[in-house]
């Protein structure tokens, strides 16, 4: 009697079929830890500014062209992070752009002057904006298909876990022991992890593949994250090498994928100019209308803990449901809770509510568009896929804080300026909808289950 040879199956179909290893929960931690690192870095220059005004003199000019460079140089290196990822490896560009903002946020809280404070902020800026889709990258390709959309969620819950923290430090170490102290030990943070990511995380196979390693070596990778398994049926999928010779550039912007490109740079660029502006001018309108400072204050927490809240509850039902549903629920939930903000701004009680529940929607919706993003692209595209959408959402608060500004010149009450925001959320709704008609006819992501691999090449490893 003969027994049936095992399937052959490609380093991803093996990765998709298995369960979660120890090895790949350890990475999603890692992921995770890293993603509340950059929220840490990148929230607490917010509570630096204003000690930099008033003990070194610098002028508001100076310190809002310190905050656009920054974004300019986060929208820099997220462009130019993914194809390096996609090309040369995630992990190395991970490790390099954590080691820049550490580095950089260690050296901003070191200097007394505000020139090499702007330029170790520009550094620290370029490896913010290179970590976060490089790190969501390597999260996509370790995880299992089944649980991929759920893991990216809640990595990217980390940053909005680190904005709250970087707010709980600045309160308690600004007073106590400076501001000095705060931006070096925030820079600590990222840095106490590269080991652990050096040592932990593997180098994605679709990269390794790219770069022409044989079978054995690919094997010998996913022998880090299953190591009791047997992994002489995997093998490498010739069709898939030599797709990967193509540009991530191209790929994305191939006629296939590029309308799933240009609406997911809709909605990244969407949510995140909304968010801003809430959190930038809700505390100026909330004072205008007749509440307190630390009433406007309190809603802006309000805000943020609604978002961590949904951002951590979404990634469990991401796992049961449809990620387009899901986002287009929030999308949905979204407007109601500016409408209900809206006509309910002057009671603070009211205001304070409304500002939890779009805390619950806005940040989640990022959530789930990291997700979809990491499934909408090829392993071999998905570094540059991510990145790009992210840089081209950091887009997205430069222009609402314009409009921002000019909307608060002309004297428009808070009520106003939220139906106002009714009408992205509702493009993004719209927009939402388009990628889940284009879903169904167009999937990037494979099937979960295994398949064999035919016409497989044999190699010799």
């Amino acid at each position: 009697m003969t027994m049936d040879a095992p399937a052959k199956l490609s380093p991803q179909e093996f990765i998709d079929q298995n369960p979660m290893s120890r090895r790949q929960w350890l990475i999603v931690m890692l992921g995770l830890f890293t993603m509340v690192a950059e929220g840490l870095d990148t929230t607490i220059a917010a509570f630096v500014y204003p000690r930099i005004v008033k003990d070194w003199g610098t002028s508001l000019d100076t310190v809002t062209a310190i905050v656009t460079l920054g974004v300019l140089a986060m929208i820099v290196g997220g462009v130019a992070a993914g194809p390096l990822a996609d090309r040369y490896g995630r992990k190395g560009v991970t490790v390099v752009g954590t080691a820049a903002f550490g580095l950089g946020t260690t050296g901003m809280g070191l200097v007394h002057g505000i020139g090499v404070f702007a330029g170790l902020r520009i550094v620290a800026c370029l490896g913010l904006g290179a970590v976060l889709p490089t790190v969501i990258a390597l999260v996509a390709d370790w995880t299992p298909a089944k649980r991929r959309v759920q893991m990216v969620a809640l990595s990217f819950a980390g940053v909005t876990a680190g904005t709250t923290v970087g707010g709980i430090l600045a309160s308690a170490l600004i007073p106590a022991f400076g501001w000095h102290t705060l931006l070096a030990g925030c820079g600590i943070a990222p840095l106490l992890l590269i080991p652990a990511v050096v040592l932990f995380v593997p180098e994605s196979v679709s990269v390794l593949a790219a770069r022409g390693r044989s079978a054995a070596e690919l094997r010998e990778a996913l022998s880090t994250v299953a190591a009791d398994q047997d992994l002489s049926h995997v093998v490498r999928d010739q069709t898939a090498v030599r797709r990967r010779q193509r540009p991530a550039p191209r790929i994305i912007l191939s006629r296939a994928l590029a309308p799933t490109t240009l609406l997911l740079w809709l909605c990244f660029f969407l949510v995140q100019g909304v968010v801003f502006l809430i959190l930038s001018y809700l505390p100026l309108l909330a004072e205008h209308m007749g509440l307190t400072a630390a009433q406007a204050a309190v809603a802006v927490a309000a805000f943020g803990w609604g978002g961590l809240t949904g951002q951590l509850a979404v990634s469990f039902a991401l796992k049961r449901f449809d990620r387009f549903r899901v986002l287009a629920g929030l999308w949905v939930m979204s407007a109601l809770g500016l409408g209900a903000a809206a006509a309910w701004a002057v009671q603070f009680t009211a205001l304070l509510a409304a500002a939890f529940v779009l805390g619950l929607c806005l940040p989640a919706a990022s959530s789930v568009l990291q997700a979809i993003a990491a499934v909408a692209y090829p392993p071999s595209a998905r570094a540059t896929g991510m990145s790009w959408a992210n840089s081209v959402g950091k887009m997205g608060p430069l222009a609402s804080g314009l409009l921002g500004g000019m909307m608060v010149d002309a004297g428009w009450s808070l009520a106003t300026v939220l139906l106002v925001l009714a009408m992205p959320v509702g493009i993004g709704l719209l927009a939402t909808l388009t990628l889940h008609a284009r879903s169904r006819g167009h999937l990037a992501e494979p099937h979960p289950g295994p398949r064999p691999i035919p016409a497989l090449v044999s190699e010799q490893s």
